[in-house]
């Protein structure tokens, strides 16, 4: 019996352990490690801060999906892997074997990219934490006013930054800091015009400019501004986790593992990655949820080919995907290439794939 190590619940194994269940490996051992029992899908956070759905209509529990597919599920997290040895030590000190590993652990925020901010900063991620931290925010919000400041322009940090309006309304001001370029600058023209359009419309204020320190009290701004925070919500880009150091895996030049195009490492042909930890180098494309879902089916299928010894597919990433950027209140904003729209009935849009992904795992979990 062959061990299938799976390190992570994100997007990609959350689906196979979903094409598990449906067809068990007859000659593996299957084990899910991952430090939450639950995965809180992050297309929806930004719903979640806004009031519009609850933290379990955001989850997908990860125990009952497991058991489906006949996966024993550890609770830890990983501090090391030695891809020599075939081994992950875990956040309790122990290690385990495998004969394949899958890699989905996601990205992680660098705690200290911005001085003091590991102190004071309300970071977005692990979701899991921040779903828990949210919520002190917000009974403060019940007992005077306050000044919240996101730090980070991409789309996760505009999305928080609106849904915080509109859920705290009155009883904040929100700034956006965007560190440096202009709001969502890695997106087209047209959608960058109908955000700052919004951000405007709701009262945000936005600073083009870096966050150099995250005090008690206030931030320091790049071009030595002092802006008062209260509560400043970090949204900063991603970062590979410190543990690939050192693993012996090929890694690209900001340490996330390196793939091709069957998902395998460029280095160990028995280890997988998928999703933001993962990193193609013949086929580049953004970290984010939605090449982490479509890389799901792929990766599920050539893990069992692994196992049974027969010849991997290929996955081609699309070269543009659908991207739904909600706007606090029910509206979103849609893109596609170069083309944008916006409206209600993008949010409701929005809604209904959102609510379909997550019901898609936790209904064939029960």
């Amino acid at each position: 019996m062959k061990k299938l190590l799976l390190l992570g619940g994100g997007h990609a194994h959350v689906h196979v352990l979903h094409a598990l269940a449906q067809q068990r490996l007859a000659a593996a051992q299957v084990m899910l490690v991952t430090p939450f029992a639950r995965q809180v899908y992050s297309g929806m956070v930004p719903g979640l801060v806004a009031g519009h759905y609850t933290v379990d209509a955001c989850a997908i529990p990860l125990a009952p999906l497991a058991a489906r597919a006949g996966v024993a599920l550890v609770e830890a997290g990983a501090t090391g892997l030695d891809a020599a040895a075939q081994r992950v030590t875990l956040s309790d000190g122990s290690t385990l074997a495998y004969d394949v590993l899958s890699i989905d652990t996601g990205a992680v925020m660098d705690r200290d990219a911005i001085p003091g901010a590991r102190e004071h900063g309300l970071f977005v991620r692990p979701i899991e934490h921040f779903t828990v931290l949210w919520q002190s925010l917000l009974a403060l919000s019940a007992q005077r006013a306050l000044s919240v400041v996101v730090v980070g322009g991409g789309a996760a940090g505009v999305e928080l930054v609106m849904a915080l309006q509109h859920r705290l309304g009155e009883r904040a001001r929100l700034s956006l800091v965007t560190g440096g370029p202009a709001p969502v600058a890695t997106h087209p023209a047209g959608v960058q015009r109908r955000v700052r359009q919004a951000l405007q419309a709701r009262g945000i204020t936005v600073f083009e400019d870096s966050c150099t320190e995250v005090a008690a009290a206030h931030l320091t701004l790049g071009r030595g501004m002092r802006l008062q925070c209260d509560a400043p919500v970090l949204a900063i880009g991603s970062s590979a986790p410190a543990w690939l150091r050192g693993s012996g895996l090929a890694l690209d030049e900001r340490g996330f593992i390196g793939t091709g195009a069957t998902l395998q490492s460029s280095s160990h042909a028995n280890v997988f990655a998928a999703g933001d930890v993962a990193s193609r180098a013949d086929a580049p494309h953004p970290k984010s949820g939605v090449y982490a879902v479509r890389a799901g089916p792929p990766l599920a299928l050539n893990l069992r080919r692994c196992i049974a010894g027969g010849r991997l597919a290929a996955y081609h990433p699309q070269r543009r995907s659908l991207n739904l950027l909600a706007c606090g209140g029910r509206h979103a904003i849609a893109s596609w290439g170069p083309f944008a729209v916006q409206g209600d009935w993008v949010w409701r849009w929005k809604d209904r794939i959102d609510r379909a992904f997550v019901a898609r795992y936790t209904v064939q979990a029960r």
